[in-house]
């Protein structure tokens, strides 16, 4: 769909019809903010005050709003540690997803309530990718149907719910009864582990996708591929920019990867501090 438009763009362009766009006769410079240089040489992870912290040298880690990083999970901390020691002359913070939702987790920065992320996963799933389909294209309909569908179908069984898929651009309908049971599972993670389930639901548009690989019913890469079928169809027919969509494929599959790590030690971490209560 992305490319049929831009490729009817580019024909516009050449038709001579794109009169109407004035052209710029100057260039803006842009200056990008230089990505910071690695002044640490190790990092390491220490307890304390009943939290797992980071230090890098001799200094305590911090959030971008100057909070001392600590996290609940020892094997989050380490995670985190490994990220930072992974950066070579320059810290690139674009590619260190699982620090970003740690900082986000613990800077909270738009002041966000249990129930505030619950209700944004919830107005996802009136435009989950996976229950938008069409039938104007067989073999895509097809395709969607044989991928698709069983993933929708683990959904509804797994959560009890009875989410319909949509034949055209009407958003699908959602029962305030599939609401409430859908909202009763987030519901009963904490509030540093929903921001995991938003970042994986916001990187594949899909609570369905997002729920079915952290639940491990399919992996990180089949995820990606399946919030990306609409798009690979379409290569098929206009061509791969083979460095753009590989980047951009590696790049879901990466923020994904953190999203999924970062709920399953949040969550393994309240699971082992119930098993030593009891």
């Amino acid at each position: 769909m992305f490319a049929r438009l831009a490729t009817t763009a580019i024909a516009t362009l050449r038709s001579g019809s794109s009169s109407k766009w004035p052209v710029p006769t100057t260039i803006v410079s842009r200056q990008y903010a230089a990505q910071p240089k690695r002044f640490y040489k190790k990092t390491s992870v220490l307890y304390a005050d009943g939290g797992y912290e980071v230090t890098l040298d001799h200094r305590k880690l911090k959030t971008p709003k100057g909070a001392i990083f600590s996290v609940k999970s020892e094997p989050l901390a380490i995670a985190v540690a490994t990220e930072f020691d992974n950066q070579r002359e320059h810290i690139e913070r674009s590619r260190m997803h699982l620090s970003a939702i740690c900082f986000t987790a613990i800077d909270n920065p738009n002041n966000f309530t249990k129930i505030d992320m619950v209700n944004y996963l919830l107005n996802y799933i009136a435009t989950d990718t996976v229950l938008f389909q069409y039938d104007n294209e067989k073999d895509l309909q097809e395709l969607q149907q044989n991928e698709w569908d069983p993933v929708i179908a683990w959904f509804n069984q797994r959560y009890e719910t009875n989410l319909k898929k949509t034949m055209n651009i009407t958003p699908p309908k959602v029962t305030d009864e599939d609401k409430m049971k859908i909202a009763k599972h987030f519901q009963s993670h904490s509030l540093e582990t929903l921001h995991g389930f938003i970042f994986a639901v916001d990187t594949l548009k899909s609570i369905v996708l997002a729920c079915a690989v952290i639940d491990q019913q399919i992996t990180v890469e089949k995820a990606v591929a399946l919030a990306r079928l609409e798009e690979e169809y379409q290569v098929k027919f206009w061509g791969r920019v083979e460095w753009s969509h590989d980047l951009s494929q590696q790049e879901l599959q990466a923020r994904l990867a953190a999203a999924v790590l970062y709920v399953h030690m949040n969550c393994s971490e309240s699971f082992v501090k119930e098993k030593l209560l009891v």
